[in-house]
C-alpha cells in the first residue's frame, strides 16, 4: 500500500486562518527587524530551525538557496509573526513578487482586522518602507515554498 502525501491540503492547512503582508524597502533584514521591534513593540529574532532551503537547477547544475525567517511570539495568545526574507542570492522564495522584500505572514490565533490594518500602516510609516500590501492566497502561485 502506498500512502500518497496531498500537498494541496498541506499547504491549505498551513495558511488556514492567516494574514499576510509584502514588505519593499531599502532597509537590510537585521535593520527591519531592529525596527520592527523597537518601534512597533514586536521581538523579531532569527530563527534558523525554520530557514527554507530550496534545491534550483540551472544549466544541469543544482544549486542551494537559503532563505531566512525571522520569528516573534505574542505573549496574551497564540498568534505568531513570521518575516520570511524574499530574496536570496538573486533568486526569490516567491518568484511571482520579485519586487516584495519580505513576507510578514501572522499564524496561529485569529488575526482582528483592525490589529492587521494598524500593523499595515505602522510599516507603511517606517522609514525606508516603499510598499506594504496585502497577499491573499490566491495571489500566491508557490505557496510550498513558504511552508516550514
Amino acid at each position: 500500500m502506498k500512502l500518497i502525501l496531498n500537498v494541496d491540503i498541506l499547504n491549505q492547512d498551513f495558511f488556514e486562518d492567516t494574514k499576510l503582508l509584502g514588505i519593499s524597502t531599502t532597509v537590510k533584514n537585521y535593520k527591519l527587524c531592529w525596527q520592527l521591534n523597537k518601534l512597533l513593540g514586536f521581538n523579531f529574532r532569527l530563527n534558523n530551525e525554520l530557514e527554507i532551503r530550496l534545491l534550483k537547477r540551472k544549466n544541469k547544475k543544482e544549486r542551494e538557496y537559503f532563505f531566512s525567517i525571522y520569528e516573534s511570539r505574542e505573549t496574551a495568545n497564540a498568534l505568531v509573526h513570521y518575516l520570511y526574507h524574499n530574496q536570496y542570492d538573486g533568486e526569490y522564495l516567491l518568484p511571482e513578487f520579485k519586487h516584495i522584500d519580505f513576507l510578514w505572514l501572522m499564524k496561529g490565533d485569529i488575526i482582528d482586522d483592525e490589529k492587521f490594518e494598524s500593523i499595515k500602516n505602522s510599516i507603511k510609516a517606517m522609514h525606508g518602507v516603499q510598499l506594504v500590501v496585502e497577499l491573499t492566497n490566491e495571489q500566491i502561485k508557490n505557496k510550498g515554498n513558504m511552508v516550514f
